[in-house]
């Protein structure tokens, strides 16, 4: 039986997930499916990340928030904190709806893992120089 995709209403409505596990298991398989490469992508380029659920959407955190990503009823989001960060990948990204700081893709048109670990080194740089200031 196919799950429902989740609409941002009932997201708020809902009880917010206690870990990115369980957030992820109570999507659609094919949003669930999506957004785990996104996981995976982040968690082999910076392994010691903290995995957290903040704002009821997964987020991982180096030394400070380092991105999100969240599903919503018509498309999936990448949130890079920081949107200069998307200008240094703007051609590989091209494919792709960007608003401010998110990229907004679908489950049919992924992000690519490779995209993923660009920004998400690029984010990690960008905190460590950040606190050392």
């Amino acid at each position: 039986m196919k799950k429902k995709a989740v609409s941002k209403d009932e997201m708020e409505k809902s009880s917010p997930a206690k870990d990115v596990d369980e957030y992820l298991a109570a999507l659609p398989k094919d949003q669930r499916e999506a957004l785990e490469k996104v996981r995976k992508a982040i968690k082999e380029v910076a392994p010691e990340v903290e995995e957290v659920i903040s704002y009821r959407i997964p987020t991982y955190k180096y030394q400070e928030p380092l991105v999100h990503f969240a599903a919503f009823k018509n498309h999936l989001s990448f949130y890079g904190i920081n949107k200069s960060v998307f200008e240094d990948f703007k051609d590989e990204l091209q494919d792709y709806k960007i608003s401010g700081t998110t990229i907004h893709f679908s489950a049919e048109n992924p992000l690519l893992e490779s995209v993923v670990k660009k920004i998400v080194k690029k984010r990690m740089k960008e905190n460590e120089e950040r606190l050392k200031k």
